[in-house]
C-alpha cells in the first residue's frame, strides 16, 4: 500500500492543525461492500514514555475466520510528542511504513483511534484514509471529545455520539457489560457499516480482532527491542 504525499510531517503545531482543517474537507463516506469482505487489517503503534522510538504494526486477517495472513511492521523516531488532537502527526508515518510492507491489500483498515470524531474533523483514521485513498474505520478505547448517553448493557447496543450538536460517531457496546468503544467514520465508509463491521470483528473481547492482533504485535516488537 502506497500513500500520497500531501504534506510534510515535521511541522509546527499550528501548521499541523491547519493541515487537519484542510484535509477534513476531503473526507467522504460511501457504503462498504460488507458481503464481499475477505481481508481486513488492523493497525496500532506502541512506544515507551522514556524513549522517542515507536513501533507500528499492520496485521492483515482473513474475514470472517480472523486468521492472520500477513504482518507489516516499522520502527522509528516519533517526531512529535503526544498531543491530544495531533496523534496522526506522531503515529501515522510509522503506520504508513508498516502498511507499505504488505503484499496483500486489505479491503478496509481498522484503526486504534478516531476518524471524524475530532476537534477539526480529522483524526488518525481519517488522515490515513485520505493519504491512502482507502476505506478506514476509527475505533477508539476512550472519548477524546463530545457528548453521548450510555448504551444498553448488551453487545450491539449503541447510542449516538455528538460534538457541539453535530453527529460524529457512535458509542457501541461490543461485549456484554463491558466498557463500550467509540466508533467513527474514517474514510470511504458509512457509520452504519463501521458499526456493523466492528461488531462482527469483536469475537470474545471488547476490541476488534484485527486491532487486538496489531496491538499484540507492537507490544512484542517493543519488548524485543
Amino acid at each position: 500500500m502506497r500513500a500520497k504525499t500531501l504534506h510534510p510531517w515535521d511541522l509546527r503545531y499550528q501548521d499541523a492543525m491547519e493541515i487537519q482543517r484542510h484535509l477534513a474537507k476531503l473526507v467522504k463516506e460511501s457504503p462498504l461492500p460488507l458481503e464481499e469482505l475477505k481481508l481486513i487489517a488492523g493497525v496500532d503503534v506502541s512506544s515507551s514514555r522514556r524513549s522517542p522510538i515507536g513501533f507500528a504494526a499492520a496485521v492483515v486477517m482473513e474475514y470472517p475466520t480472523f486468521k492472520i495472513v500477513e504482518v507489516g511492521s516499522a520502527k522509528g523516531l516519533l517526531n512529535m510528542p503526544y498531543i491530544p488532537g495531533l496523534l496522526s502527526f506522531r503515529e501515522a508515518p510509522l503506520i504508513l511504513r508498516a502498511l507499505s510492507e504488505l503484499k496483500r491489500d486489505p479491503q478496509v483498515i481498522l484503526v486504534d483511534g478516531n476518524g471524524v470524531a475530532h476537534p477539526r474533523g480529522l483524526g488518525i483514521a481519517s488522515h490515513l484514509g485520505i493519504l491512502l485513498d482507502w476505506p478506514t474505520v476509527g475505533c477508539a478505547k476512550s472519548r477524546l471529545l463530545g457528548e453521548h448517553g450510555e448504551p444498553g448493557p448488551f453487545k450491539g447496543n449503541w447510542v449516538p455520539w455528538s460534538y457541539k450538536g453535530k453527529p460524529i460517531g457512535a458509542v457501541v457496546r461490543t461485549r456484554e457489560r463491558v466498557k463500550p468503544v467509540y466508533i467513527s467514520v474514517g474514510y470511504r465508509v458509512t457509520l452504519r457499516d463501521a458499526i456493523h463491521l466492528v461488531l462482527k470483528c469483536c469475537q470474545k473481547y471488547r476490541l476488534p480482532e484485527p486491532i487486538r492482533a496489531a496491538h499484540r504485535e507492537v507490544n512484542r516488537l517493543r519488548e524485543e527491542n
